[in-house]
């Protein structure tokens, strides 16, 4: 449809609803857009659409990794609840969670790409498995890394959590190893205990 021809239409609408119909936000869109052509300028559509693109920036390898270690440490407070926290929180800060960081890191570097589209997962809400959170991609719904914790009870020893993850790489079939922390002789509480 021509221009002159779409404003010819637009008059005529105006003239017989006496303004009670608006024109639609396509018709101004596209007018926008065709006065841009003619007059080279970025119409005030196009000029809030690069605003837009410029906002969506992508997401650096730095602030992917200040993100996903911040969630992980939430997720992992969460996994162990009120009663296991107190009693391990310090050792997992300065033992685990940094090779967490570094799995995670190594992981990251092999995609080249913008990380935005690796997330994390949420805890899940039942206490007995194993998973802390999964690292996956959103756009396949695939994992490409898995965390978890173990409760261990070695023969006349105290019981340990073993925190260990898997990778996509091997088909999640390698137990990696992150240490263990040692809780006490009696049974630990139920993941996510509060009381």
């Amino acid at each position: 449809m021509s221009t002159w021809f779409k404003k010819s239409f637009f008059v005529l609408i105006s003239i017989l609803t006496f303004g009670l119909v608006s024109p639609s936000q396509a018709f101004l869109n596209e007018e926008g857009h065709a006065l841009a052509k003619t007059s080279g300028k970025p119409s005030s559509v196009e000029s809030s659409e690069e605003e837009v693109h410029q906002e969506e920036t992508v997401l650096t390898r730095e602030d992917f990794m200040d993100q996903i270690m911040e969630k992980a440490e939430e997720n992992s407070y969460l996994k162990f609840g009120a009663k296991i926290k107190p009693s391990i929180e310090d050792e997992f800060k300065s033992v685990i969670l940094p090779k967490m960081e570094r799995a995670i890191e190594q992981t990251a570097s092999q995609y080249e790409e913008d990380l935005s589209f690796l997330v994390i997962s949420e805890v899940p809400h039942y206490a007995k498995t194993e998973k802390i959170f999964h690292i996956y991609d959103n756009r396949s719904g695939e994992d490409v890394i898995r965390f978890h914790v173990r409760k261990d009870h070695p023969p006349k020893d105290g019981y340990y959590f073993n925190f260990h993850y898997h990778t996509v790489h091997d088909d999640f079939q390698t137990h990696h190893d992150l240490g263990s922390i040692y809780w006490d002789k009696n049974t630990p509480p139920q993941w996510m205990s509060v009381s």
